[in-house]
Formats: C-alpha cells, structure tokens, sequence
C-alpha cells in the first residue's frame, strides 16, 4: 500500500508539474500584420507592411522566460502602396527576394518587465544577415472566439527599430530613406 501511495503521489507530482507548460499556437496569417515606417528625406515617415506572415509561438503564462517565437514573413509579400517601389525594394539593391526569399525571427531569449510585457530578443535575418534584435513585447489577450468556443486565440502587440546597414541594406540613403527602420508587431495566434 505505502508503495501505491508514493507512486500516486509522484505520479501527481509529475502531472502538476507539467500542468504548467507552455502552450503551442500557430500565428494566424490572416491576423498577423509586420509594419515598417522609415524618415523620409525629412518629408514623412515612409511606410510598408509585408502581407504574408507565419510562424508559432511556445507561451508560458506562467513563466513568461520559457516562451519563444519563431516567425517567418515572406520577403516578396512587401507592400508600400507603390508597385514600382516594391519592385524595386524586391531587387538585390535592397531585399534580394530571389535569392533571399524569407525574412525571420527566432527568439533567443526573453526578459519579463511587467505583468504583460516583455523584452523579447532573437536573430532576425534579413537579406542573408542574421543581427540580435530586442522587441518591447506586450501580451494582449487571450480568449476563445466568439462564436467557436473550442477555438482559443491570443495576441501580442511588438515594436522594435532596426537599421538597414546593419542588413547590408545600403542604398536607403540614395533615397532619403532611413537609415533607422521602426518595426510595428502585431500577431493573433490559434491555440493548438
């Protein structure tokens, strides 16, 4: 009986402690929105989006460290409501789609500020050059839809800033462009 009792309690133990794991989702394509908006000769702020983003997301409520991302947006799916500007930001003076057709993040590691927010490191790749960028990330919400139940998203909202030399992406100021990029994140992911 004492042998029944310990392996119960063990076997309790080991379940409460996997009560607490991350949570696997898949980021939502058609909720998912990568934005970019750089100086402009000093005239505006120029912006983009990219259209096409995916990737998944392991989050722990619980210990917010444990949690990653990893994200993938396809570099031709840039859109700046100029189709001559986009042909052009798709050539090899800047993105270089054909021979670097995806853009990601892979989170390296994450820094808990607040009940909600994070700082959110990783290597993003770029144009064939992979750099550390940190993200202020804030976790959003969590909820089932409303009309499916069964169905759980979350949401995260991430802002950050790049430059382009950095990605060997040197002729935005041929342009009056840059050189610093401001990154705006905002994701909607179905738990899985």
């Amino acid at each position: 009986m004492k042998f029944i009792a310990t392996t119960a309690a063990l076997l309790g133990l080991f379940a409460a402690g996997t009560a607490f794991a991350a949570d696997s989702y898949e980021i939502d394509p058609t909720h998912a929105w990568v934005s970019f908006k750089t100086n402009h000769a000093g005239w505006a702020k120029a912006h983009g989006v990219f259209r096409t983003v995916s990737g998944e997301i392991s989050f722990d409520k619980d210990d917010v460290t444990k949690s990653s991302i990893d994200l993938k947006i396809d570099a031709a799916s840039i859109d700046t409501n100029h189709e001559q500007r986009d042909t052009h930001l798709k050539s090899p003076d800047f993105l270089n789609v054909e021979e670097f057709p995806e853009i990601t993040f892979k989170s390296t590691g994450i820094e808990k500020t607040g009940d909600k927010t994070a700082k959110v490191t990783g290597d993003l790749t770029l144009a064939g050059t992979t750099k550390p960028v940190t993200l202020d990330v804030t976790w959003n919400a969590e909820s089932p839809l409303p009309w499916d139940a069964n169905t759980i998203k979350t949401g995260f909202s991430a802002t950050g800033a790049i430059t382009g030399a950095d990605f060997g992406i040197t002729k935005l100021a041929d342009f009056g462009l840059g050189p610093d990029l401001s990154l705006d994140v905002d994701l909607e992911a179905i738990k899985k």
